[in-house]
């Protein structure tokens, strides 16, 4: 297994990190988490352990496919596990965040729905010894997700300080991206899924 494949298997084994970091019951411990006051916005120390594996994370997802991209090493298995591993990290933190009740869940059903049928695009295109890498639409998409993940973490900040809810807009507009980016796939490998034969 190359660099950029071992960064990619690196970044899955975060997911779990960061699931037992933001769910740990730390009460049930004795343990009270510090809570950082940023004017009228409180941040919870757990919130940025977790931002910071999670950008551990997602720097290993830039990484990953510069050296691939740098060094010839691009793989098959590497053009399935990376999207896969981007995908496993934004939706795990989405769903964590919905089960907290911080953000709504029509668009992370949006995204989950888009990777689903692309996924199921994949494997129809694969039956026919096709492999699609991610496009820079599906590229954009992660991007998007990733800020939107650390914003929400950052509880908005700074943003929260005047009253914008970026972070909101962001969650909506990575949904918004990731739908189309769901449409262009299913156009690019539209005739190996509507195939009769």
């Amino acid at each position: 297994m190359n660099l950029p494949n071992r960064l990619t298997v690196f970044r899955i084994v975060l997911i779990p990190v960061i699931i037992l970091i933001y769910l740990f019951p730390y009460a049930s411990f004795g343990i009270e988490p510090s809570v950082i006051q940023v004017g009228s916005v409180s941040l919870s120390v757990i919130n940025l352990i977790a931002l910071a594996v999670y950008i551990v994370a997602a720097l290993t997802d830039a990484l990953d496919g510069h050296i691939a991209r740098s060094r010839n090493m691009i793989t098959t298995f590497g053009k399935f596990a990376d999207p896969i591993a981007d995908k496993l990290l934004t939706t795990t933190m989405f769903l964590l965040f919905v089960s907290r009740g911080l953000i709504p869940v029509v668009p992370v059903i949006i995204m989950i729905a888009r990777d689903t049928v692309v996924d199921g695009c994949r494997m129809m295109a694969a039956t026919n010894g096709k492999v699609v890498a991610a496009g820079m639409m599906g590229k954009l998409k992660t991007v998007l997700q990733m800020i939107t993940v650390a914003l929400i973490l950052l509880n908005n900040l700074p943003f929260e300080l005047l009253g914008i809810p970026v972070s909101s807009f962001m969650l909506w507009f990575a949904a918004l991206v990731s739908f189309a980016s769901g449409v262009q796939y299913f156009n690019q490998m539209k005739e190996d899924i509507l195939e009769s034969k």
